[in-house]
């Protein structure tokens, strides 16, 4: 150090106080828990170590009409308010309308320097420089960076500048992701909020979410009736909650410290579904190798909900109008009554009054069934209950994949939009796969028209009678039916009756698992989320379809 000049040390010094700064900023933008303090922080250090004093930024007021000073150091906080700018006004002004620097060497000699924030009696008698740095986003200007100093100081003012243009990079930064904070903030708030009320009429409203009148309605009629021992018929399509329904009528009848069960009278072949309803005796049939009590037993003292009753064959029918007149069964092969005190509650998507007028129905067993009938409206009647619902899911999914996935702009308006023919289960279906779909944790419009397309393939199928066939309406014999279904029932489902839609597999499904494998790059649960299928659903398809496993596994 003895053989460098007086000039080069100081050189090597201030070198190394502005790497100080830019350093000690740095930090400060990685710890800071507000952009208040980091960004004071920073006007704080440049005043400390660089003599670059009563730092400013300066940001557009709400309106937009202005510029004011946000962050300051040094200024008093009535200097603070009176630093408000037009864009067509004083130096500060230009440099956000132009996006240019300004340095102003005497500001006694600028015209355009307004003395407005600090008055000359405030400022050292000497003379004083000012520079103002415009806060770039994306070669945007958002803000400007203001300093005063001294003129006749050691420190060059091109060192400053260089300093400066840095600081108001990092400042740039600071705002940007605060900006992306409050937006997301702001849009967690407002979804929080609406559960919040949502969740808080949920004790009024027996666990159902929705405001809309015609929910309203149908909670209404349901609690008029829990309480009375009347038969109650469900009626709405397909998803709108008629076994949710069914147990808000259970947990506030007297029957609710009983058994409620539940069973899907399409999801199971008429063979298995009479010993599943009555139960059988051992020997009944092949493989009944001991005596088993069915739902109707199980469910003595409380409640059993039927859906879609309108699938049970005329023989079972007449069984089942046994029990609601006297309260008695016969098991599968037996011959020994038996007293249940059970109640009945069934649901169906089904016109059962055209179903008796073509014979399929008997009218005795339909008027048992339809003492108190109370109809589901379908989601596209729910006057704003799509967005509660959509948000109440996507809480759930981010919940259940660990995920932290918001819902962007126009998401809610398209699928308040959309018809919605498989109503509640299909909404959080589609909710449940934007959200293993969204790429950046947030799902767009786009990710949601993707969706709702395959979704409307599906509808236009089912309308033209493409669709799988349940194993009633296939003409499969009835010994090869009874077979299936018990391969089925034993590897597919193992969980007869829990609203689960009942199809064959399909040698033309390969493809679309195959092509959906591809899309979720060999991820068999995100590919099963995409057809709308359960993981265990999609390996057992892939095992039929004989499809080569990628080795990605379920993660």
């Amino acid at each position: 150090m003895d053989n460098l000049t007086p000039q080069f040390e100081s050189d090597v010094i201030k070198a190394e106080t502005d790497l100080t700064v830019v350093q000690e900023a740095a930090k400060l933008i990685g710890h800071s828990g507000s952009p208040d303090s980091a960004i004071n922080g920073i006007l704080r250090l440049m005043s400390e170590m660089l003599g670059l004093n009563r730092g400013r930024v300066l940001l557009c007021s709400q309106d937009q009409r202005a510029l004011q000073i946000q962050y300051s150091y040094g200024l008093t906080e009535e200097e603070r308010e009176r630093g408000v700018y037009s864009f067509e006004e004083g130096i500060t002004g230009r440099v956000m309308r132009q996006g240019q620097l300004a340095v102003v060497q005497n500001i006694d000699e600028e015209p355009d320097y307004l003395f407005r924030a600090v008055d000359r009696m405030t400022l050292p008698e000497g003379v004083v420089a000012y520079i103002a740095i415009p806060i770039l986003d994306e070669n945007s200007p958002v803000g400007v960076l203001a300093v005063h100093r001294l003129r006749m100081r050691p420190r060059s003012f091109s060192a400053d500048l260089v300093i400066l243009r840095i600081l108001a990079t990092f400042i740039a930064q600071i705002i940007k992701i605060n900006s992306l904070i409050d937006e997301r903030t702001s849009h967690l708030k407002e979804e929080n909020q609406e559960l919040k009320n949502a969740l808080q009429n949920q004790q009024s409203s027996h666990g159902i979410l929705g405001q809309s009148p015609v929910i309203k309605d149908a909670l209404l009629q349901v609690t008029r009736v829990a309480k009375t021992e009347v038969t109650v018929l469900l009626t709405g399509e397909s998803g709108t909650g008629k076994e949710r329904f069914a147990q808000i009528l259970h947990l506030y009848s007297t029957r609710k410290e009983q058994p409620f069960l539940a069973i899907n009278c399409a999801a199971i072949p008429d063979q298995l579904l009479e010993s599943e309803l009555f139960g059988h005796e051992r020997g009944a049939f092949t493989g009944a190798s001991a005596t088993k009590p069915g739902k109707i037993e199980l469910a003595n003292g409380g409640t059993l909900f039927l859906d879609e009753i309108g699938d049970l064959n005329l023989e079972l029918q007449s069984k089942l109008l046994r029990v609601l007149e006297g309260q008695m069964l016969q098991r599968v092969g037996g011959n020994k009554d038996i007293p249940v005190d059970v109640r009945i509650v069934t649901a169906t998507h089904k016109n059962l009054q055209e179903a008796v007028n073509q014979g399929q129905f008997r009218l005795d067993l339909f008027y048992r069934l339809n003492v108190f009938p109370i109809h589901l409206p379908p989601l596209r009647d729910r006057d704003g209950d799509v967005r509660i619902l959509a948000r109440h899911f996507l809480l759930s999914a981010n919940r259940e994949y660990g995920r932290y996935t918001l819902l962007g702009s126009g998401v809610i308006e398209r699928l308040e939009s959309y018809n919605w023919p498989g109503n509640i289960r299909q909404l959080e279906n589609v909710v449940k796969r934007a959200v293993l779909m969204a790429e950046d944790g947030t799902v767009r419009v786009l990710d949601i028209e993707s969706i709702l397309r395959q979704e409307s393939m599906i509808s236009q199928h089912l309308e033209a009678g493409q669709g799988a066939a349940s194993p009633k309406s296939r003409n499969v014999p009835a010994g090869e039916q009874m077979n299936r279904g018990i391969e089925s029932y034993s590897h597919e489902s193992k969980n007869w009756g829990s609203g689960r839609p009942y199809s064959w597999v399909r040698n033309d499904e390969a493809s679309e698992l195959t092509d959906a494998l591809q899309r979720s790059g060999g991820n068999k649960t995100r590919a099963a989320a995409m057809l709308g299928m359960t993981p265990r659903q999609f390996r057992y398809r892939m095992e039929k379809l004989d499809i080569t496993d990628t080795g990605k596994g379920d993660t």
